[in-house]
């Protein structure tokens, strides 16, 4: 297997919504976007799947180091070849893959957020920085499309922040910010041992609201001249902001249980988007 068809493998075996936003793209345009969500993935599964904090902070100072090797030309790892090998057509700053690696070791560290400033922070760096690099591989005249990119990355993690509650909680993690929670009366204890209730529907409306927020944010900021080479970013917002509304629609039943959309509708959605323009 090359690195460009392991690359392949993982994003395609994640079913990410990701992988259905660039499934119309050119091969060289979809070849980069590709590499960077598998790079994604691997430093997303070092958190989520290494149990022992010391060796999750070990894998993630060794993806530190590849990225450093892949931009001076010498990666060891498939996604560090594959990255390699696009990074003569895109200019992928390799500060911001740090970044994300940075954004990934904030989950070794931190299991709770204070307030939404400090929430905004690891949603920039898990999902903002990868939406500005996503803009580089798709291309784009205005730079104004740099802050769509940045809001709509927002958007996505706050969307996957209220999908994946349930889910985080039994990691032993509460993304949704403390003052949120004291504002709608929801005890953190509510939230770990998944007890439904109005208040807690009315917290998760309020996130929903916000995430809703920085979609309309996102899509003013978006330039006409540049809409048509940031599709891959529509689609993926339309499939995720679809989504949140069914999340919403279902009274926001996502202490036990998580809500997703069919592979054959996200391939609609993702169809209609694109060709709509």
């Amino acid at each position: 297997m090359n690195p460009h068809d392991y690359c392949q493998d993982k994003a395609a075996k994640s079913g990410s919504s990701f992988y259905y936003s660039f499934m119309f793209l050119p091969p060289d345009k979809r070849q980069a976007i590709t590499a960077l969500y598998a790079f994604c993935r691997e430093v997303d599964d070092v958190v989520d799947e290494c149990h022992d904090l010391s060796l999750a902070q070990t894998k993630l100072e060794w993806w530190r180091k590849e990225v450093a090797r892949t931009w001076a030309g010498n990666p060891t790892h498939p996604v560090g070849h594959a990255l390699k090998d696009v990074l003569p057509r895109f200019a992928l700053p390799q500060e911001q893959l740090l970044e994300i690696i940075d954004g990934m070791a904030m989950d070794l560290s931190q299991t709770r957020y204070l307030d939404f400033k400090g929430l905004q922070l690891y949603c920039y760096r898990v999902a903002s920085v990868v939406g500005l690099l996503a803009a580089e591989i798709f291309g784009y005249q205005d730079r104004q499309t740099l802050k769509y990119a940045h809001d709509l990355g927002i958007a996505f993690q706050l969307t996957n922040i209220i999908r994946d509650v349930g889910e985080d909680a039994r990691r032993g993690r509460i993304y949704l910010p403390i003052e949120d929670l004291q504002r709608f009366d929801v005890p953190a204890k509510d939230i770990l041992e998944a007890r439904h209730s109005d208040a807690f529907r009315e917290l998760m409306a309020f996130q929903a609201e916000r995430a809703e927020g920085f979609y309309d944010q996102a899509f003013a900021q978006l330039p006409d001249i540049d809409r048509k080479m940031q599709r891959p970013g529509l689609v993926m917002a339309a499939i995720y902001r679809t989504l949140l509304r069914e999340i919403a629609a279902d009274g926001f039943q996502v202490l036990d249980r998580r809500t997703s959309l069919t592979p054959l509708r996200k391939v609609w959605l993702a169809g209609t988007t694109w060709f709509k323009g």
